[in-house]
C-alpha cells in the first residue's frame, strides 16, 4: 500500500462515512492498514490527560479501559503500531496512572507504547534530578524486566525508546545516560531536532515536531511547514548520517483552545497539509537509505488542534478547519 493510499485510508476510517470515492471506506476498512514493509513503520503522540479538570471536555477520559482498547483497535485500522505519550513522571500522577492503563491494554492487543518524557522547567541540579528519578521509575514500572507490561514497550534493535521533549534545556544528559547505562538494555534517547552540542552523543536519535519554519507562524496559517521539514531531513541525513531519524506529520495546528495558546495556526487545507508531510521525507530517504519511523503529531490534542482521532477531512472548508475536535 502506497503512503498516499494510507492517508486515504486513514481519512476514510475517521470520516466513518462522506470519502468522495464510493465504496471506498468499506473497502479500505476491511483490509490490514499496516504500512508496506519498505516504508516507515507509523507511530502517534498520545495525550493521556483527559478527564482531568486542566483539560478541556473530549468526551471521554483517558482512564477508562474501553476508550483506550477502541483508540488502539483504531490506531491499529490506521496503520499505526504505537502510541508515544506525553509524560512528565512523578509531577503528574493523572497522566502517570493512565499510561500504566493504556500500557497494560497494549500489552493485551499486541500494540506498543513509548514514553515522551517532557523536560522539568527546574534549574539544572533539579531538572536533571527528575529526571533520573522518573526514568528510574519509568524503568522499574513499565521497561525495566519487572515491569508486569514491558512486552508492550517500543524498542528498537532491542533497546527501548525514550522521547524527550525540550523545555529550558536544563539537564545533564550525561549523568542521566550515565544512570541509565546498567539497565538491561541501555535506552535510545530521542531529542527534538539538535540537542545542545555537549549531549549530542546522549542521543541516538533526533525527531521533527510541528513547526512552521523560518518564515514563522502566518495569520492565515498558510505555512505548513515545508521549510522546516525540509531542513530537518536535510540535516539529519547529511549531517546527522550516526543518528537515527524520526520523522514527522501533522493535519496542522490550532492552539486557540489551550490555555497556554498563542493564537498560532497552520492551516489543515482539507487533508493535504497531513498528506504532504506525511510524504516529505521521501525527498531525503529510500530504500537505500530508509527511514524507520514517522510520528503523526498527534492522535489526540484537540487543544492545539494537531488530533487526528475525530478528523473529517469531508466536511473540511476554509471557513471549517478540519484539525477541530467532533463530538
Amino acid at each position: 500500500m502506497s503512503n498516499r493510499l494510507l492517508v486515504v485510508a486513514i481519512v476514510c476510517f475517521m470520516v466513518g462515512s462522506g470519502c468522495t470515492t464510493p465504496g471506498m471506506h468499506r473497502a479500505l476498512v476491511q483490509q490490514n492498514l499496516q504500512a508496506p514493509n519498505n516504508s516507515p513503520k507509523l507511530l502517534a503522540v498520545y495525550m493521556p490527560w483527559f478527564g482531568n479538570h486542566n483539560h478541556i471536555d473530549v468526551g471521554y477520559a483517558s482512564y477508562d479501559p474501553n476508550v483506550l482498547r477502541r483508540q488502539i483497535q483504531q490506531a491499529r485500522h490506521m496503520g499505526i503500531s504505537a502510541f508515544i505519550v506525553d509524560w512528565y513522571g512523578a509531577n503528574a500522577p493523572f497522566s502517570d496512572h493512565n499510561f500504566a492503563l493504556l500500557q497494560e491494554a497494549a500489552d493485551d492487543a499486541h500494540f506498543q507504547v513509548a514514553l515522551l518524557y517532557n523536560e522539568s522547567e527546574d534549574e539544572d541540579a533539579e531538572a536533571t534530578d527528575e529526571a533520573i528519578s522518573a526514568f528510574d521509575e519509568a524503568y522499574k514500572s513499565y521497561i525495566g524486566p519487572a515491569a508486569p507490561y514491558r512486552r508492550a514497550y517500543l524498542t528498537y534493535n532491542g533497546h527501548p525508546l525514550i522521547f524527550i521533549f525540550p523545555k529550558r534545556g536544563h539537564i545533564n544528559w550525561n549523568h542521566v545516560v550515565q544512570r541509565c547505562s546498567d539497565w538491561e538494555a541501555t535506552p535510545y534517547f530521542f531529542y527534538k531536532d539538535d540537542p545542545p552540542g555537549q549531549y549530542l552523543a546522549d542521543f541516538a536519535g533526533m525527531y521533527a515536531w510541528v513547526q512552521p519554519g523560518q518564515q514563522g507562524w502566518t495569520p492565515d496559517g498558510s505555512n505548513w511547514g515545508e521549510q522546516y521539514l525540509e531542513n530537518f531531513y536535510r540535516n539529519m541525513r547529511y549531517n546527522h548520517p550516526d543518528k537515527i531519524t524520526v520523522g514527522a506529520a501533522w493535519p496542522g495546528f490550532n492552539d486557540s483552545a489551550a490555555q497556554w495558546g498563542l493564537n498560532r495556526h497552520m492551516a489543515s487545507r482539507c487533508g493535504q497539509t497531513f498528506e504532504d508531510t506525511l510524504h516529505l521525507y521521501t525527498r531525503y530517504f529510500d530504500a537505500s537509505h530508509p527511514l524507520p519511523f514517522v510520528l503523526i503529531e498527534t492522535w489526540n490534542d484537540y487543544e492545539e488542534g494537531t488530533a487526528i482521532e475525530r478528523l473529517n477531512f469531508a466536511k473540511c472548508s476554509e471557513n471549517a478547519p478540519s484539525t477541530a475536535a467532533s463530538e
